[in-house]
């Protein structure tokens, strides 16, 4: 296949999947999920993504109709089914199936997969980013379906010419951006914000700190703001399927790119390991 589609144990084409109207997700998209790449049918970082899932779907009383291993096994022979090894994989589970109504449905939960083309390449292009307030809700730490004001503030820095919208709180402190985390460099030490119910903890992130610790450089997990953003050495943005990515302008100025050595290490590192562990 070159595009697949899993709904409850249904596989099919993805354009010619069909989901039921009464799912969850369609009424109040009460779910979780996670995405990930995979290369040469080798899933990167599956252990770490599954266990995200199952910590999401507990904070909301979503019962996943599997087992982790049963979970990764199902991931694992789907892959087997493409016609190529280099793809997105992502999943995620809602909360079942029932006539509209706030209350929980009774009924196992549905477990949605689809897998798509993708190839990563390990680019050093600078990008620019843009600046909007937070106005997201205060359970960020759980990867949710509803991501409306994500969506609004990626379509901001699309509209703006831009890669990424940071996002900041009351007090200007920067949460992470519309779908990565951020992250700066000063005085040599990766400042990047604590895993509070403000930002979801992303696994690239705790990869770039393994990392900056195998490399040497000092981490600090804590709040940052926008006169820290606009002011760093550098400014580096990270998500699953863009694992490092360097920023050169933020809302239109000039910013970062006073670390190149820093920034090159840590790409290094962090590409490096993805082409191990997935040969």
């Amino acid at each position: 296949m070159k595009e697949l589609g899993y709904y409850n144990g249904r596989i099919e084409e993805l354009s010619e999947m069909m989901i039921p109207m009464n799912d969850r997700a369609c009424w109040f998209g009460d779910g979780v999920y996670e995405a990930q790449l995979c290369r040469n049918y080798h899933i990167f970082t599956l252990d770490e993504h599954v266990d995200r899932l199952f910590r999401s779907a507990a904070m909301l009383e979503i019962k996943i109709p599997v087992t982790k291993d049963e979970l990764k096994k199902l991931l694992n022979d789907l892959v087997q089914k493409m016609d190529d090894g280099d793809l997105m994989l992502y999943y995620q589970v809602t909360r079942g199936s029932g006539k509209r109504n706030h209350a929980f449905p009774k009924g196992p939960a549905n477990l949605w997969v689809t897998l798509t083309p993708k190839s990563i390449n390990p680019d050093t292009t600078p990008v620019s980013l843009i600046t909007a307030e937070d106005t997201r809700f205060l359970h960020c730490n759980i990867k949710t379906l509803n991501l409306l004001p994500s969506v609004m503030a990626n379509q901001k820095a699309i509209s703006a010419g831009c890669y990424e919208c940071v996002l900041y709180r009351p007090g200007e402190r920067v949460t992470e951006c519309s779908h990565s985390n951020v992250h700066i460099i000063r005085d040599g030490v990766l400042y990047t914000a604590p895993t509070d119910h403000l930002i979801l903890a992303g696994i690239a992130r705790a990869h770039l700190i393994a990392a900056c610790k195998k490399l040497g450089i000092p981490v600090s997990e804590t709040p940052f703001t926008l006169t820290d953003l606009r002011n760093a050495d550098e400014i580096i943005t990270t998500s699953s399927t863009a694992p490092c990515t360097r920023a050169c302008q933020v809302d239109g100025v000039p910013a970062g790119m006073k670390r190149e050595d820093l920034f090159m290490a840590l790409h290094d590192e962090i590409f490096g390991e993805f082409m191990r562990d997935t040969q």
